[in-house]
């Protein structure tokens, strides 16, 4: 029996055990916003410990938590050092999600079991990963301990405000500097770019007035949608900008909160929306900001009586590839095709994650781990997220065995 074949083997006897695992990530809520995580990290190093895994807590100061939007933060790092020599391999899972929303079939904290899927919010993105992670490294150690090198699993809890009390706070505090990294994705592509993201809010301030006597005021909603106008209209020009990374499209800008007013009968006096503006990665971030307050500037500055504010909510640069992944790549496709019987894709993926963070500081990265094969399928971020149990099974193995080659 080879190494593989028994790595395979310990994840097949501990499968309903990893499932498990992951139903109880699944009950304890982690909405953001709000953002009140530290008590899935509770339960996570309960769980862990339980397991005789020890993990080092690492909660993040209130003031800078509440800096950043949300309510509480503790990041767990498991870290085992095998020997002297070797790399370090960092393991990277977030468990703050978006809150689950309206149209669910299956209880979103439940942890459901049915047809061979697994229903709940993060399931698929990315508690799941808390036990892909988590399995792939005991099988590892259970079946073949490496003797040099060291493994970190970092669970973290900002990924959907950005990730700076997440990933980035244990990296700025040194708390965690790994040679090569794998960050929580999907089973059937081995990503190794993706695009970045820029969200802006922008406020207009008109003049309230009664509505029998509109012209005593200045319309802040008619002026916000010429600003709108505009900005869709830019949108469609961006569909003429291609991107050379397999896997992404073009730029794109998505405006996805409006608020403003206060009555029917009134006015408005002050209208704001956020936009979310996706950049491939061939782009200037700065540019790309540049630009788009340039247009709202330009528009706002033709309408009597209306002024602007905008004002950034996020900048997260877009990934692309670092040279020294390529081992990283090859052990997950070579794995990956031996385990799903069929070829795993280097490619880009249109979503923002983590994983830039570490590629800014020169770590090469990249994105593998249970899920199918888009985001779409998944249910992410929409009712009923599911995750094939199978695919939980199939790719710990492929991480498993990724692990045993990196770090003999």
């Amino acid at each position: 029996m080879t190494t593989y074949t028994q790595l395979d083997a310990w994840i097949d006897a501990h499968f309903d055990e990893q499932v498990r695992f992951l139903q109880e990530l699944i009950r304890v809520p982690t909405d953001t916003p709000p953002g009140n995580n530290a008590p899935h990290a509770e339960r996570t190093f309960e769980l862990l410990q339980a397991m005789g895994i020890e993990p080092e807590k690492h909660p993040v100061p209130a003031p800078e938590v509440q800096a950043a939007g949300l309510q509480s933060i503790t990041n767990l790092i498991v870290r085992h050092r095998y020997g002297a020599g070797g790399k370090t391999i960092a393991l990277n899972a977030h468990g703050d999600v978006v809150p689950p929303g309206e149209g669910w079939t299956h209880d979103p904290y439940g942890g459901e079991i049915e047809d061979g899927k697994i229903y709940g919010r993060a399931s698929a993105v990315s508690k799941c990963d808390f036990a892909t992670f988590t399995f792939a490294m005991r099988a590892l150690e259970a079946v073949c301990q490496p003797d040099k090198g060291s493994l970190e699993l970092l669970f973290t809890y900002d990924e959907e405000f950005g990730g700076e009390v997440g990933p980035a706070w244990l990296l700025q505090h040194q708390l965690t500097q790994p040679d090569l990294m794998i960050a929580a994705g999907f089973s059937y592509q081995v990503i190794t770019a993706h695009n970045g993201c820029l969200q802006l809010e922008v406020t207009v301030h008109g003049q309230m007035a009664h509505a029998a006597i509109p012209e005593s005021g200045v319309d802040a909603l008619q002026a916000a949608v010429k600003i709108l106008n505009v900005l869709y209209a830019q949108n469609t020009l961006y569909q003429a900008i291609s991107s050379k990374v397999p896997g992404i499209t073009h730029p794109y800008l998505n405006v996805g909160l409006i608020q403003g007013g206060t009555n029917t009968n009134v006015v408005p006096g002050k209208v704001s929306f956020k936009l979310d503006r996706r950049m491939i990665p061939e782009e200037n971030a700065a540019e790309v900001e540049a630009h788009l307050r340039q247009l709202i500037a330009g528009t706002a500055a033709a309408l009597p009586g209306i002024t602007v504010d905008v004002k950034r909510l996020l900048l997260a640069h877009a990934m692309q590839p670092l040279p020294g992944n390529q081992p990283l790549v090859t052990a997950i496709q070579q794995h990956g095709k031996a385990i799903f019987k069929e070829e795993i894709p280097a490619m880009g993926t249109p979503l923002y994650t983590d994983v830039r963070l570490f590629a800014q500081r020169g770590i090469p990265g990249v994105i593998y781990g249970a899920g199918p094969r888009t985001v779409l399928e998944s249910h992410a971020k929409r009712a009923d997220e599911r995750l094939a149990l199978e695919d939980l099974r199939r790719a710990t193995k492929v991480i498993a065995r990724t692990l045993h080659d990196l770090l003999s």
